[in-house]
């Protein structure tokens, strides 16, 4: 546990759902062919950098969430132009390309990332800013770092739970990364993820928490059938409508409304 990651209770053998039988391989590894090819056509177009158009930055995003076999819905408004800080609630490895297809933005990573294959090389070139999370001393640079790319007019992504949950629980937002949105002044727009089956039952299978591997974890969506990711665009929040970092990390948090709604959904199903 670190200031940056705190600990969850979340584990794979009590939280995660059974999945699919072994019937369900061919169509595996179909999605994960159309993954691949998906992110390699990335990296073969990370020199352009910026001159690639944001919209076809959040379709390449959505196609890589549709092609391992997930749905997406997005609703809500159009994320603001801009200086934005983008936060949401962390369950999985697709919540970073679903972020993205709401608005392309650096993404605040944990600097193992980097070692990931294919994705740490994508992670990278999109501009991520990587951060030593053991490191207490670090923090304050790290703040600074955020504020300077949202100063630029960059959207920055953030998990500020600092550690993936299951989603049929939630951890607090740490308050240290909305500093930076309110040095730069610019406002915060969060966004609520959520994982279901078709039909409406929330789901546990997209969850990579505790010891589980990102092979298990990438393994298990490549043989579920009927998931949807649910992406909630919430009003963004205007700078100076909070005094200090703390009201603002509440402000952003999902409320106990939301989650008790996820609860009795999952009750009555």
């Amino acid at each position: 546990m670190s200031v940056w990651q705190p600990s969850a209770p979340c584990t794979p053998g009590t939280c995660i759902e059974a999945t699919a039988s072994a019937t369900a391989v061919p169509r595996a590894v179909l999605r994960m062919a159309a993954v691949v090819v998906l992110m390699f056509a990335g990296i073969a177009l990370l020199p352009l950098g910026g001159r690639i158009p944001a919209d076809l930055v959040r379709r390449w995003c959505r196609w890589i969430v549709r092609a391992a076999g997930v749905r997406v819905r997005i609703t809500g408004a159009a994320a603001p132009t801009g200086g934005l800080l983008l936060v949401a609630n962390h369950i999985s490895w697709l919540d970073i390309p679903l972020l993205a297809a709401v608005r392309p933005a650096r993404m605040l990573a944990k600097s193992d990332i980097r070692g990931w294959p294919v994705a740490g090389r994508l992670t990278a070139g999109s501009g991520a800013l990587f951060i030593d999370r053991e490191r207490l001393r670090a923090l304050p640079g790290t703040v600074a770092l955020i504020a300077d790319a949202l100063r630029g007019g960059h959207a920055v992504a953030v998990f500020p739970e600092g550690s993936t949950w299951c989603g049929r629980a939630q951890g607090n937002f740490r308050r240290a990364v909305f500093q930076a949105a309110l040095d730069a002044g610019v406002p915060v727009q969060p966004v609520r993820l959520r994982y279901r089956i078709t039909g409406g039952t929330p789901s546990t299978v997209p969850a990579f928490i505790g010891d589980d591997s990102l092979l298990a974890s990438v393994w298990r969506v490549l043989t579920a059938r009927g998931l949807v990711a649910e992406v909630d665009v919430r009003d963004a929040i205007a700078p100076g409508t909070h005094r200090d970092r703390r009201a603002l990390a509440r402000a952003a948090q999902p409320t106990t409304a939301d989650q008790l709604g996820w609860i009795h959904t999952a009750l009555v199903a």
